[in-house]
């Protein structure tokens, strides 16, 4: 038996569980690197989250308004701050708030995530950007299920992921497409 037909059956007799789990795979993936890349941006504070739409361009942001909090955390921007784009106050702000409600195991994550983050090439970070922006670009409704299977990819034991993992690579393109596509009962047997 195949490792995704393994994972529909541990999901249980449910065909809808079992065929989102096996057409999430890839977006499991995704979103497993697109995560790490997320608690990065937070963990420096250039979140773009509920960033304006283009068309508004943002007001600056005034060193003042931020809270003593904040300002201690940007304090390598306070020379400069008033000559930094408004978007880039924003986006400090923001992720500096975000910063400072995060609980101390959340921040030694993101620590963690960063330094992943930094060491890897050029190439695998713009990888990552462009699959972030390709995960934004999903309606909502598959954005939620690219999370919930990627919750249900980060329970299994890390042996199985490990293996999920050598089998994905070992698809060709053509193979990744077609089980996105069409799921496990579709995926060409090895």
């Amino acid at each position: 038996m195949g490792i995704f037909k393994e994972i529909s059956a541990a999901l249980g007799s449910n065909t809808r569980a079992a065929a989102a789990a096996a057409a999430g795979l890839e977006a499991m993936i995704r979103a497993f690197l697109l995560s790490m890349s997320l608690c990065l941006v937070a963990s420096v504070g250039v979140a773009q989250q509920n960033a304006p739409p283009a068309e508004a361009a943002p007001a600056p942001r005034p060193w003042g308004s931020l809270s003593p909090q904040q300002q201690q955390l940007l304090q390598k921007y306070q020379g400069n701050w008033s000559g930094l784009p408004a978007e880039r106050q924003q986006a400090l702000a923001r992720g500096s708030q975000r910063w400072l409600s995060m609980t101390p195991e959340q921040r030694a994550g993101a620590q963690q995530r960063f330094s992943q983050w930094r060491a890897m090439p050029p190439e695998q970070r713009q990888l990552l950007r462009q699959r972030w922006q390709q995960f934004k670009s999903l309606p909502p409704e598959q954005q939620q299920r690219v999370r919930e299977n990627f919750q249900r990819f980060r329970q299994m034991p890390p042996e199985r992921r490990m293996e999920l993992r050598r089998q994905w690579r070992q698809m060709s393109p053509e193979q990744r497409h077609n089980f996105v596509q069409h799921g496990a009962a579709q995926r060409p047997h090895r």
